[in-house]
């Protein structure tokens, strides 16, 4: 349908799951995509012209460094002469580090876990709004999660991970306010446990497996990366053009119980 004929879109953490599925699905649709990823084997800008399909294009990006994706974002700018929409997928979970709930979250695992899921978010939402400030126009989509609108369990107690995600909401609801008057949009998209690497050990946990049709019960299964991706895909188009600052929970009825 060409929705994004045109456009330059940076999508964040497009090496796999839904960044991945985002990405695809933006050049599907006509947009000149840019992947920002720190596991891009390679830095590609070279793209087909405007109006004809293509795929997407990688940079290597650690987005928790301020300094890489200012001069990711210039490249970009420089390569293709403005920048229309971005869409902030990276991040993870924490675990690894040491998070969990906040009396025994290690001080690593909070540190890292939020310069992973907010401050890249930040880094790159400061740098785009920049050229986007410019041109009058622009917008960002931030994915978040479930966690950062309701409180987990024992089978998801990350505290870190869930003000992570929490404060990108309320990032993104404040660009959305401050900026509109200048033609920028800002959405947040708070998916439940869908099927890509990062959720692999809920998908393996047989005890997780028998509780999705209570926690995601209009599918009590994993979502897809495609679901969260045509989400992205609405709130990046101008299908929502008089949309901003909502929160669209792609989560299976996960936060209405």
């Amino acid at each position: 349908m060409n929705r994004l004929a045109d456009k330059v879109a940076i999508v964040t953490g497009g090496g796999s799951g839904i960044g991945l599925a985002t990405a695809q699905l933006f050049a599907n649709e006509g947009a000149r995509v840019i992947i920002f990823d720190i596991n891009a084997s390679h830095e590609d800008l070279s793209l087909p012209p405007l109006n004809e399909p293509s795929l997407p294009s990688s940079l290597r990006v650690d987005v928790t460094s301020a300094p890489e994706v200012e001069s990711a974002i210039k490249h970009v700018l420089q390569t293709f002469n403005r920048l229309d929409i971005l869409v902030n997928v990276a991040g993870g979970s924490g675990r690894k580090w040491g998070d969990g709930p906040t009396d025994s979250c290690t001080i690593e695992g909070w540190e890292k876990t939020l310069a992973l899921n907010l401050d890249s978010v930040f880094y790159c939402c400061k740098y785009a709004l920049q050229t986007m400030l410019l041109n009058q126009k622009g917008v960002i989509v931030n994915v978040s999660s479930v966690l950062g609108m309701v409180g987990g369990d024992d089978d998801f107690a990350t505290h870190a991970y869930a003000s992570s995600k929490g404060a990108v909401i309320s990032l993104t609801r404040s660009i959305a306010s401050y900026y509109a008057p200048h033609g920028i949009r800002a959405n947040v998209i708070c998916p439940g446990l869908i099927a890509t690497p990062m959720s692999q050990r809920a998908q393996e946990s047989e005890h997780i497996r028998a509780r999705l049709s209570q926690l995601q019960p209009l599918t009590g299964d994993f979502g897809s990366p495609q679901d969260v991706a045509q989400a992205a895909l609405y709130l990046a188009s101008d299908e929502s053009s008089f949309v901003t600052g909502s929160v669209l929970t792609v989560d299976g009825g996960w936060t209405v119980r």
